[in-house]
């Protein structure tokens, strides 16, 4: 019996392959730069593509980069899933419980920086450097991931009579102080270094939970 092979690709799945290559280019050679730096042939001479054969898939870089905002912000998602979680199964306002959370969060953050790295990567550089539309779309999704999360703070023993301001605040907060050590994270190739990260935003986590057991809303 004379074996076949695989199945032939199709044409939509040929299409699949070839955005994704593109998204995987654009990542590689926004590594040290923006997309503003960044033009349509230098994209499809990465991919092997010709210059056209661009616009089946995207409309510009802008379109390209949105894209990629909406890719990113998956895994960005994914890493406030986990913060969210530790919030929730932890809610005893005691000290040795807060420091689970902030534990959690933080094993959850470097392990989602390592693992997605060119993601954080992208979302770190095209927030203050890539075009408007860009910055513009990362800027909503950020405020999207501290409403979600004011949502489940809102849950932990000693918020539950915190003002719907004062829990976006206190969201707002975590979330600035994770991204901003995803970005020092990814500056940096040496272990010490890292582990000296860490360990300032475990101290800066722990003293906003001292805060926030302590914090009462004005009525």
């Amino acid at each position: 019996m004379i074996e076949t092979g695989a199945e032939p690709e199709s044409r939509a799945e040929r299409k699949l392959r070839t955005r994704r290559a593109i998204l995987d280019a654009t990542l590689e050679l926004c590594t040290d730069s923006s997309l503003t730096a960044l033009s349509l042939r230098q994209v499809a001479k990465q991919v092997g593509i010709v210059p056209t054969a661009f616009y089946r898939h995207f409309d510009s870089i802008e379109s390209l980069g949105l894209a990629l905002v909406e890719e990113s912000f998956d895994s960005l998602r994914d890493l406030f899933r986990d913060v969210r979680r530790n919030a929730r199964a932890d809610q005893d306002p005691s000290t040795s419980s807060g420091h689970r959370i902030v534990d959690g969060s933080i094993d959850a953050l470097v392990d989602h920086v390592h693992r997605r790295r060119d993601h954080f990567g992208f979302i770190a550089r095209e927030r203050v450097a890539g075009p408007r539309s860009v910055r513009e779309a990362i800027r909503r999704e950020i405020e999207l991931c501290e409403r979600e999360l004011a949502t489940d703070l809102a849950l932990m023993t000693g918020t539950d009579t915190w003002t719907a301001k004062d829990l976006h605040v206190l969201s707002s907060l975590f979330v600035t102080v994770l991204v901003a050590t995803a970005e020092q994270i990814l500056s940096t190739t040496r272990p010490e270094q890292e582990e000296q990260i860490v360990a300032t935003v475990r101290t800066q986590l722990r003293m906003l939970l001292i805060g926030v057991y302590q914090w009462r809303s004005e009525s």
